[in-house]
């Protein structure tokens, strides 16, 4: 085992320094990695596939980097969303336990997207883990096949052939406003807490003082041949931002898929849940689904018309075991 301490009673004082070393254990033998309580701000990239980060405790063992989609390169090129990213995973088989990963940079409106992970690996596990950010907090790769703007999506793993990967979440808080969290992976949420954040401006100046601002939590990318996307089990929907002012979620891709499954959803929730992103056409195409949602959130009968409520035979079939399973019959343990 390596041992990181910010303070040098460890074998090393950075995350990034331990990961580099783990090289010299063999390429195919796992290493655990224990990273002590603190604030270690550096902006870092897991490329070693078995790696094993454990904290002391999530709200002690923070992670963290500020950049972000705004920020400019010496040249003056946009560092865009994909170069925000405070943590990546660019191997598969890694697991984080008991670490925060944040983005401070800011809200969207001044910075842009600011990626806390950028998750793009097979067989990815989060346990206990907190995800702190404002819009684009969490991106599950990966990449879709081409960016809808751009030439390019730019970042460190766009010229790379995409492949499904499969993530497993368990007992984490998400934290966010716009599409904070989004991406293509199949990614299984258990008892994780999702939490919007409330957005300034809020209200408008003149008028009746309706909401201006509203926020989504999702923004799947699920690729059109992908039987899965996002499968929230069991998960609480909270957040500070107002009342029906938040959206389940909106299709980054035309073919999004996204579940939630007996999921408590506070007054936030928009009472339609889904936005199309202004293309009508993507109705047609996403598969947003719901079972057993509770709470003042919970509004099945006001959901738009193309969206849908489970049967509990279809439901059963949304578990960790049959999502995650792909090619290899992985199961998270």
């Amino acid at each position: 085992m390596i041992i990181v301490a910010a303070d040098g009673s460890g074998d090393y004082r950075t995350v990034q320094e331990a990961i580099d070393a783990a090289d010299a254990y063999g390429s195919a033998e796992p290493v655990t990695i224990r990273v002590r309580s603190g604030i270690y701000k550096e902006k870092v990239t897991v490329g070693r596939p078995g790696i094993t980060l454990v904290g002391d405790h999530a709200e002690s063992t923070i992670i963290t980097y500020d950049d972000y989609a705004r920020k400019r390169f010496p040249d003056g090129e946009h560092y865009h969303t994909f170069n925000s990213y405070s943590f990546l995973v660019a191997a598969d088989d890694f697991t984080a336990e008991q670490l925060t990963f944040a983005n401070t940079a800011g809200p969207g409106e001044r910075v842009g997207q600011a990626l806390a992970v950028y998750a793009d690996g097979d067989r990815t596990i989060f346990r206990r883990c907190r995800f702190l950010g404002a819009q684009d907090t969490l991106f599950t790769g990966p990449l879709p096949p081409q960016p809808k703007e751009r030439a390019s999506f730019g970042g460190p793993r766009d010229s790379l052939p995409r492949r499904d990967t499969r993530q497993y979440y368990e007992d984490c808080y998400l934290e966010g406003d716009i599409d904070f969290i989004f991406g293509s992976a199949a990614a299984y949420f258990y008892r994780c807490e999702l939490f919007s954040r409330r957005r300034e401006p809020q209200w408008k100046e003149e008028g009746a003082g309706l909401p201006v601002i509203q926020g989504w939590i999702t923004a799947a990318s699920t690729p059109e041949h992908a039987l899965y996307g996002y499968v929230f089990d069991n998960c609480r929907l909270t957040g500070d931002a107002p009342a029906g002012s938040v959206y389940l979620g909106r299709p980054w891709r035309d073919h999004a898929h996204t579940v939630f499954k007996n999921c408590w959803m506070g007054a936030h929730i928009k009472p339609e849940g889904w936005d199309n992103w202004g293309r009508p056409h993507c109705e047609h195409l996403v598969r947003y689904e719901e079972y057993g949602s509770t709470g003042p959130g919970a509004s099945p009968l006001q959901r738009v018309s193309w969206s849908r409520q489970l049967l509990p035979e279809e439901a059963e079939r949304y578990t960790a075991a049959h999502v995650l399973a792909g090619h290899d019959g992985w199961y998270p343990r």
